[in-house]
């Protein structure tokens, strides 16, 4: 433990807050079903509202960490999610909960943009990023495992993501007040690898939609086709996100000695094979086996995604525009699975999503192996690098008298002249 770097809890702080919300989604959306007057549809829409309220403040605000600084601007986020999340929850008047619910979505973005940037510019990125993933799990299953035993409603999922960012506040304190000048932005400065950054986007786009297009209909799987209750349910999302810490302490442990392409590929399959056997379930057996597969894959996968984003530009551009594509599939997810699932029903939507997910998992492969052999070079401009005042001691300076001795013929054929004693010999030059 000696031989690693501090643990950045601000960080990993900011990372918890942020994805608090996506975490919470299936029981945040049945219960703005079940306490609003809301269809299943419309509920959906509500989360990929706050969802795509998220993203957009990642694509906007991932140039923009070392403008405001990653201090003022975790703040201004945190207080944001604390104030839109809590409206939200107080408030039985539809316009509220949903103007709520987006200012609340642009926090959770801000504090996440953050955190990714902060990551990126860690020697231990992949570290990080599984304490972050830790900790959300966690909190979000001892949250599953309380909130059904609450009276019904929908504030309480809500205030539960306001209270985590404001105990989040007390941490910020130790963030930068300024992004570290080697990990600032230059206007102008270009992306580096180009093409592999928009690739890995784009398909973190699609492979977080299919994730979310399930999880965001979870709770009406369990409770509609596998006949559970609602209690029922949230201890199979607990123990869900039970293994999805121990496959976050896997992650952890393994690091990068199996490379990042064989855990994004294979896991990429095995989420897969999880959707559709959750989306089939018709009893609590097959669909707690679905569920809790999925969640012991998922963060694993997600951390060496979000390891190799950070790992193509030190600045934290790619991993926030990364992390921004997946917020963006996020958000789109629990609008596209209630469409899908009411249309064709809940097993032919499991087959399609895990489809698609069998199809982008293998540009993220690819993307993964062209990384590994590449070299990131990171350009530091000239004004940047540090000036070492070395010192310099004067010699003294001798006078010698040179009378009597004998001119030679120089090198170079001429005669030098013959020094005085009211000539001094040439001293060190002054640097």
């Amino acid at each position: 433990m000696s031989a690693r770097t501090p643990t950045p809890w601000p960080l990993v702080a900011l990372f918890t807050a942020g994805y608090l919300a996506a975490y919470l989604l299936p029981t945040t959306v049945g219960r703005l079903d079940a306490g609003l007057p809301l269809s299943a549809t419309g509920a959906g829409a509500v989360g990929s509202v706050l969802l795509l309220s998220s993203a957009s403040a990642g694509f906007l605000l991932a140039s923009r960490v070392d403008r405001f600084g990653p201090r003022a601007l975790a703040r201004a986020g945190l207080l944001l999610a604390a104030a839109g999340y809590g409206t939200a929850a107080l408030s039985s008047a539809l316009p509220l909960v949903v103007g709520g619910a987006i200012a609340g979505g642009f926090g959770s973005g801000t504090a996440t943009t953050v955190a990714a940037t902060g990551i990126a510019g860690r020697p231990d990125p992949h570290r990080v990023t599984t304490l972050g993933l830790f900790a959300v799990s966690g909190l979000a299953g001892a949250l599953y495992l309380t909130i059904p035993h609450l009276s019904p409603g929908h504030g309480y999922p809500l205030a539960a993501i306001a209270c985590t960012a404001l105990l989040s506040l007390s941490l910020t304190g130790r963030l930068p007040a300024r992004a570290p000048a080697a990990h600032a932005v230059r206007a102008g400065a270009p992306l580096p690898h180009r093409r592999s950054g928009l690739l890995l986007a784009g398909a973190m786009l699609f492979w977080s939609l299919a994730q979310n297009s399930l999880w965001g209909v979870s709770g009406r799987i369990g409770l509609t086709q596998a006949g559970l209750t609602e209690v029922e349910v949230g201890a199979v999302f607990a123990a869900a996100l039970g293994a999805g810490l121990l496959g976050t302490v896997g992650a952890g442990a393994l690091g990068p000695r199996l490379g990042r392409a064989l855990p994004i590929g294979l896991g990429t399959a095995l989420i897969a094979s999880c959707i559709a056997l959750s989306a089939a379930a018709t009893g609590l057996t097959s669909f707690a086996a679905g569920e809790t597969a999925w969640n012991a894959v998922y963060p694993v996968v997600l951390s060496y995604v979000i390891g190799l984003a950070a790992s193509m530009d030190p600045r934290g551009r790619w991993a926030v525009l990364v992390g921004s594509a997946s917020s963006l599939g996020t958000a789109c997810g629990p609008l596209t699975g209630s469409v899908l699932s009411a249309r064709a029903g809940y097993p032919a939507m499991g087959t399609v999503l895990a489809a698609g997910l069998l199809l982008v998992g293998v540009p993220m492969t690819l993307v993964a192996l062209r990384a590994r052999h590449t070299t990131q070079i990171v350009e530091i401009p000239l004004a940047e690098i540090p000036v070492v005042d070395i010192p310099v001691t004067e010699l003294p300076v001798v006078k010698t008298a040179l009378d009597g001795v004998p001119a030679q013929r120089g090198a170079y054929g001429t005669t030098p002249r013959r020094r005085t004693a009211a000539t001094p010999a040439p001293g060190p030059v002054g640097v």
